[in-house]
């Protein structure tokens, strides 16, 4: 339960109340509020929305992004890359995009993100700020070991060529398993994929067979591991690169 809400002006002001050991960062709000109803928490949120972390620009040959840009934000931006547009288009239903940042899609570290699985083969790093000041580090190594603080925003980078590809229950339906891949302006090949571990994670090909993938109604170990050769065969092709 919701006992105390907090909109704070000052990322300053957002840190001191969340020194509070039951204090809980309120980006979009859905994925932080079912999780407290069924638990019964009694909680303080501290909601982001003054703080002006909703921008999307370029910073000299990249994009950067603020952690409060709506998924639907990405999807209407000529900024972002087409790839990334569609995939945070398949994120989520209208109207969950529309309440949805993109700085707690990265902190939810959803196993079935096909946007944060296009964020990886962007080399996308991580701005988070602690009472200790601001430290960016790669989105890999966030979604590894999160750290704490406030997610401010990325920065993602341009140019490449990309595809994506996932099999699902129905078209509708959130992904099995789902792989992108990005060919880079100087022809270096990033894989990531989705539905084999406990978030998206970025390989190497060669990677595949060593990943045991949590099997439930959809789909066996064996058979998301099979997903995922074939999905990741077809996507470095369709960017260019033979394996």
């Amino acid at each position: 339960m919701i006992r105390t809400y907090h909109r704070p002006t000052t990322l300053e002001d957002a840190l001191s109340l969340l020194e509070s050991d039951d204090a809980a960062v309120l980006a979009g709000g859905t994925s932080l509020i079912p999780s407290l109803i069924p638990a019964g928490t009694a909680t303080a949120v501290v909601d982001l929305q003054d703080l002006d972390l909703d921008t999307i620009g370029l910073d000299n040959d990249r994009i950067a992004i603020g952690a409060m840009a709506r998924i639907r934000d990405l999807v209407e931006s000529d900024l972002v890359p087409l790839i990334l547009r569609d995939l945070a288009r398949r994120e989520a239903p209208n109207t969950i995009r529309n309440a949805a940042t993109l700085g707690g899609t990265i902190a939810s570290r959803d196993p079935e993100s096909e946007l944060v699985a296009g964020l990886l083969v962007h080399d996308t790093r991580v701005t988070i700020v602690t009472g200790d000041g601001p430290q960016t580090v790669a989105l890999p190594d966030y979604l590894a070991t999160p750290t704490p603080g406030i997610i401010t925003g990325v920065t993602i980078e341009r140019g490449g060529a990309a595809k994506a590809q996932r099999t699902g229950r129905t078209p509708a339906d959130r992904p099995i398993v789902m792989a992108v891949a990005r060919r880079t302006d100087d022809g270096a090949v990033h894989l990531a994929l989705t539905g084999i571990a406990a978030f998206p994670v970025l390989v190497d090909v060669g990677e595949l067979t060593a990943f045991d993938p949590p099997g439930d109604f959809r789909g066996t170990t064996e058979y998301r591991r099979h997903l995922a050769e074939t999905l990741a065969a077809r996507v470095i092709t369709a960017v260019g690169e033979s394996i």
